[in-house]
């Protein structure tokens, strides 16, 4: 009886919990209204990171903290779904990790467009046939993605936010059974990341490149004798197996990505501005670039160089300094800044991101 009783209360819970989303929904149409009035953006990254926060803050009851993100996420993508589908481009196929850092940040509900390469992903956005685009930027483990950095030079979008993602490993199959593998297909990068347990559990069995981690997956899906490392994501949406789980050699295997929009967010007293120039050819430019920045007690967070494709032994420098550029003091660097350089772009200031999917 009283099992029936607990019951009872859940569901009543359950009933107050649907009917508080509905009004939820209403209200977040109604702000749409408003900004429509406004001629604001609908959409605002730093707005939802911040409901998501402040709630994990405020949680103090039995429910995982974990799981508040993940429950919070779907709420606010549907609501804003209410208002029209969020349409976003990423580095596919379906199951990469650029999908998954994709639906970990806005949910299930966002109209989430696969695309073959980081310049189309770039070319969706600018084209408008989407709101945002989301592109790897650096791992931990493997650097810097280069291809990414280089589109930024004729690119004029900017960098709206960030997302750090957990990058775990899993041996898929279609048997789910080591015994049966043959061979295994998988990003050049995700072998590097596993290579310490490849060696200790398949120590003579060939490996064969694939063009991502999702690619290798839907080649596995296809062929019972082969084994593919990739993400739960991709076993979910290919029908696989999961072997073994957390297979990389390092668990603090963490990969940036970067968010471009066409839009520079306002301020939020934890921001990231990310720049790209290049110097004078003479001695001591380096040292006076840098100098502007520790006169105004900037924080310089990545310093990055990329070969110039437009004359030999010259460089473009990528940096990531903290602030934003309304800033005074990062207005008053940046000032400074202009005249050492050939050229000086802003790619973005965003809210710096602290929290790590998983």
């Amino acid at each position: 009886m009283k099992i029936t009783t607990l019951r009872r209360k859940i569901d009543q819970i359950d009933s107050k919990i649907l009917s508080l989303l509905g009004d939820r929904a209403e209200l977040v149409v109604q702000v749409g209204r408003e900004k429509a009035k406004a001629n604001l953006n609908v959409h605002v990254p730093q707005r939802e990171e911040e409901i998501v926060t402040r709630l994990m803050r405020q949680n103090r009851g039995r429910f995982p903290a974990h799981a508040i993100r993940s429950v919070f996420r779907e709420i606010i993508s549907a609501c804003r779904a209410v208002q029209g589908p969020l349409r976003l481009a990423y580095l596919g196929p379906e199951g990469t990790f650029t999908h998954l850092a994709c639906t970990r940040r806005f949910g299930g509900s966002a109209r989430s467009v696969p695309v073959h390469t980081i310049g189309e992903v770039f070319a969706e956005v600018e084209k408008g046939n989407v709101e945002y685009g989301i592109v790897p930027i650096e791992n931990s483990s493997e650097g810097v993605v280069s291809h990414t950095l280089d589109m930024f030079v004729d690119s004029d979008l900017k960098i709206c936010g960030e997302i750090l993602l957990g990058v775990s490993h899993s041996l898929l199959s279609k048997s789910g059974d080591l015994r049966k593998v043959t061979k295994v297909y998988s990003h050049p990068h995700a072998f590097a990341q596993s290579r310490k347990w490849l060696e200790a559990n398949l120590p003579r069995v060939p490996l064969f490149e694939a063009a991502s981690t999702a690619a290798a997956a839907k080649l596995v899906a296809k062929d019972r004798t082969a084994a593919a490392i990739a993400s739960e994501l991709a076993a979910t949406l290919y029908n696989l197996q999961v072997i073994s789980r957390k297979i990389e050699d390092t668990p603090y295997n963490i990969t940036r990505f970067l968010i471009i929009g066409r839009t520079v967010p306002p301020p939020t007293d934890h921001d990231k501005t990310s720049l790209m120039f290049s110097i004078k050819d003479r001695v001591g430019a380096l040292y006076r670039i840098l100098e502007p920045f520790a006169k105004y007690q900037i924080n310089l967070t990545k310093v990055e160089s990329r070969p110039s494709k437009t004359k030999a032994w010259e460089y473009i420098f990528y940096l990531d300094i903290e602030g934003h550029v309304a800033d005074e003091p990062v207005r008053e660097a940046l000032g400074l800044l202009q005249e050492e350089c050939l050229f000086l772009k802003v790619l973005g200031s965003y809210p710096r991101e602290s929290s790590i999917e998983t």
